[in-house]
């Protein structure tokens, strides 16, 4: 898996923070990681985006950044609004597979959900994810409402012939209700794919050394890590089957 695309169900769904602990439980198992954010939105020129804040989080790791666009939007809309040139699903692929020949692993962070629009034509993540022909990796939210969506990015991943390699919670509560207990089995039974991992709330606000040292209990064995997802259910959620 030298790379790896890293979607979420909808936007700030800890995306970024699921980003940073795959790349900080890669380090740990002694792999070299480079993270590449395809298109960062709502970010000024100075201003530190996401693949910065992996950087900050996680420490050694290479760190690239496709296209910046200064509003909130979605990075086609954010283009044209700027008057500036929009990344296409071409790019993002070229660039991931060049890091891919000087990494272990490769990380490609999306922008929101997986159908984001690039460029005018359309183009999305999912079409960088087939042109590297990468597996991908889907972060979702914990509550209520997150088995619509994770079911419709998992049958539009199926849909175009890619690689589910799981779902990451990416925000999992100090005091889940029923819903996110329930999610727990349910999750990746409307996916049709493994739970790998669940990252607690606030995780992102943790120190960069303790954020490094847990990272690695937040993530299942396929991504490094060390995360049971039955255990996981036992201890989070009882009496919720």
């Amino acid at each position: 898996m030298p790379v790896l695309v890293i979607t979420g169900t909808g936007t700030e769904v800890g995306k970024t923070v699921v980003t940073a602990a795959v790349a900080a439980t890669a380090l740990a198992a002694g792999r070299s990681v480079a993270v590449l954010k395809a298109a960062q939105t709502g970010v000024g020129p100075d201003e530190p985006g996401d693949a910065a804040e992996v950087a900050r989080l996680v420490g050694p790791v290479t760190t690239a950044e496709l296209a910046r666009y200064p509003e909130p939007l979605a990075p086609a809309t954010a283009a044209r609004r700027a008057g500036r040139a929009p990344v296409h699903p071409h790019e993002v692929a070229k660039a991931a597979a060049k890091l891919a020949t000087e990494h272990d692993l490769v990380l490609v962070e999306g922008a929101g959900g997986l159908l984001v629009r690039f460029d005018a034509a359309g183009g999305t993540l999912a079409d960088a994810a087939r042109l590297l022909s990468a597996p991908v990796l889907v972060v979702a939210p914990a509550g209520l409402g997150t088995l619509n969506m994770t079911e419709l990015t998992a049958r539009e991943l199926r849909s175009r012939g890619l690689d589910l390699a799981g779902i990451v919670i990416g925000s999992w509560p100090a005091a889940p209700d029923l819903a996110a207990r329930c999610n727990l089995t349910d999750l990746p039974d409307v996916a049709g794919a493994p739970l790998l991992g669940s990252v607690p709330a606030g995780s992102g606000a943790l120190p960069p050394a303790d954020f490094r040292a847990a990272a690695p209990h937040w993530l299942a064995p396929r991504l490094d890590g060390s995360w049971d997802a039955e255990a996981f259910r036992e201890r989070e959620a009882p009496g919720a089957f």
